[in-house]
């Protein structure tokens, strides 16, 4: 008996590593070599590529394409149609294969509905990447990022709140009280 959920119409390869209680829904494909943790969430019309990895809690909405060389840690959120490239210069008519880039998206980090992260960058813990931008950088832990190219424009707590920090560099995320400090550009859970 499987530990996980897929639909009837979604299609596994062989080879694959699916956790406890991880949902595949309709019409998505997993393939050979894919790696997806417990508790994960795969919507309708997914692609995840061979050798991705997504570790816990992963929430991927519908119609994602995640491509080789991606690796998402605990708890990152995937939005509707957003999409990875995992080549920095495609061409049809040249193979490269064997010159796919990583991209790692780091424990907690949301991503937006429509946006593409350009392959090669890191998005920081906690950040979150707004709908219909395009990542061609790394983004920082806890940064909101927007636009095409993504620029950064604030800082959000784990709980995805806009953080303002006093004359003190120090903010609380209005949900959960949490304090934060903001020391040098980089921003730390108290």
């Amino acid at each position: 008996m499987k530990s996980y959920f897929a639909h009837k119409t979604s299609v596994i390869d062989k080879n694959c590593l699916i956790g406890f209680n991880t949902k595949i829904w309709h019409f998505s494909h997993i393939m050979s070599d894919a790696q997806l943790g417990e508790n994960c969430n795969v919507g309708q019309n997914v692609v995840i590529s061979p050798g991705v990895i997504l570790g816990n809690n992963v929430k991927v909405q519908n119609n994602v394409s995640i491509y080789t060389g991606v690796v998402c840690e605990d708890d990152v959120f995937l939005g509707p149609s957003m999409v990875f490239t995992n080549i920095i210069n495609p061409r049809s008519a040249i193979v490269r294969r064997d010159k796919f880039v990583k991209t790692l998206v780091k424990k907690g980090a949301t991503i937006g509905a429509n946006a593409t992260i350009i392959c090669g960058n890191q998005l920081g813990s906690y950040c979150l990447v707004g709908a219909g931008a395009v990542v061609t950088k790394e983004v920082l832990p806890y940064a909101l990022v927007v636009g095409n190219p993504a620029k950064q424009i604030g800082w959000v707590s784990e709980y995805g709140h806009r953080l303002k920090f006093n004359k003190n560099n120090i903010a609380s995320c209005p949900e959960s009280g949490e304090k934060y400090i903001l020391d040098n550009n980089i921003v730390k859970k108290e």
